[in-house]
């Protein structure tokens, strides 16, 4: 049996869903009866990790964006994965929306995420690694509680846990 235990909080999830969830987006907006004859585009770019949502009016791009990130919770990702960027009139009448994706923690957000672990007074240890924070404990029920005490937190950022050894 292992002394230490630890399991790992990360923001990223699987990029292949990510594209299943944008792919059904676009099918069900190209059959749905109000975007018929109007402009309704979606564009993923893993490279600059963005979604943009063009269409004819604001609603229109709301209603799109409503599509986008329903299909990206039934994937299974987090609605905390995709925020407003920006948004913009753009040529023709057109409006435009940038939606950012989120897949890893910044240094300010590993910051929280360790000071939230510490004011648990728990018996565990948080270390910041990179792009993820590295729990360890002794017992796996104080790892179990400190986990289950983060999601209580409800940060404003995409979190999964993995590796509980």
């Amino acid at each position: 049996m292992a002394k230490e235990h630890s399991f790992d909080i990360t923001a990223e999830f699987d990029k292949q869903e990510l594209k299943n969830a944008i792919d059904q987006a676009h099918r069900e907006i190209s059959n749905r009866y109000d975007f018929k004859g109007l402009p309704a585009e979606i564009d993923y770019s893993e490279k600059a990790k963005s979604i943009t949502l063009i269409s004819s009016t604001d609603n229109k791009v709301e209603a799109m964006k409503d599509i986008v990130i329903s299909k990206i919770i039934k994937r299974g990702i987090s609605s905390k994965a995709v925020h407003e960027h920006s948004r913009e009139q753009v040529g023709g009448n057109k409006t435009k929306l940038v939606l950012a994706i989120r897949d890893v923690i910044s240094s300010d957000d590993a910051k929280k995420i360790v000071k939230e672990i510490k004011g648990l007074k728990l018996k565990v240890q948080a270390q910041i690694r990179g792009e993820e924070v590295r729990v360890t404990g002794k017992s796996i029920g104080d790892l179990q509680s400190c986990i289950s005490a983060i999601r209580a937190k409800d940060l404003d950022i995409p979190l999964n846990f993995a590796n509980l050894k």
